[in-house]
């Protein structure tokens, strides 16, 4: 199997707005290989959140060619995206995305629902949770919660599906420095034990220093690779 879970050549994005022509990305090359952590780094307007939709399959690019798990999906539709979603990347975000009157099992069983899995939903659910170690609050709903507490169960909706890749978009943002350190070892164990890929997106520099190697961009552009 190749090694490289993310192998994306020449991505370019083209937003047109009237007559005007915006290039929120320029030609970027990206490589992340199975089981990494990467982070993503770059001020306002570089393109981070652009190439994040992308590499997510929350939009496709312009132009370029994207392999993700050894799929070309660079040129789906958009439903094919959805499904291809759905199976290979599991998202957390800064504002958790939870449904607010749901329990916490409730919440980490939508993306099995949405696979149309029907048998063993409850137990892969049960067992997402207890991974990230909110066994004792399967039932409680996210205004029950605490801010790190309703990130876990994200965390836990992002596993529930084994996908190939965990995207994070500024996971800690929303959390204060204890949570936020909680959370983060919660990620990185995630990749120690389970070998999970994890790409965390963020302007966040002790963050992205915690990571195995940052991506950096600049106007559309990877302008440097290290860590």
């Amino acid at each position: 199997m190749d090694d490289w879970v993310i192998d994306a050549s020449g991505l370019t994005k083209v937003y047109r707005m009237g007559e005007m022509e915006v290039h929120a990305l320029r030609g970027a090359n990206v490589k992340i290989r199975r089981g990494e952590v990467v982070s993503i780094m770059g001020p306002s307007g570089s393109g981070k959140s652009t190439l994040m939709n992308i590499l997510g399959c929350l939009d496709h690019p312009t132009d370029g060619q994207y392999l993700l798990d050894g799929e070309i999906v660079s040129n789906l539709t958009s439903d094919q995206l959805a499904g291809i979603r759905n199976r290979k990347v599991g998202f957390v975000f800064q504002s958790f995305n939870l449904l607010p009157r749901a329990s916490a099992l409730s919440n980490v069983e939508l993306p099995i629902r949405y696979a149309g899995v029907g048998k063993g939903r409850y137990h892969k659910a049960r067992e997402a949770l207890d991974a990230v170690g909110l066994s004792d609050r399967v039932n409680h709903r996210p205004t029950e919660l605490s801010g790190g507490q309703q990130q876990r169960v994200a965390i836990a909706r992002a596993l529930v599906n084994d996908p190939a890749i965990i995207m994070a978009d500024e996971p800690t943002g929303n959390l204060d420095s204890k949570s936020g350190k909680e959370i983060m070892e919660l990620l990185l164990g995630l990749n120690r034990d389970r070998g999970t890929t994890v790409i965390i997106v963020t302007h966040d520099k002790a963050i992205a220093d915690q990571t195995q190697r940052i991506i950096n961009l600049y106007d559309g552009f990877v302008v440097e690779e290290g860590g």
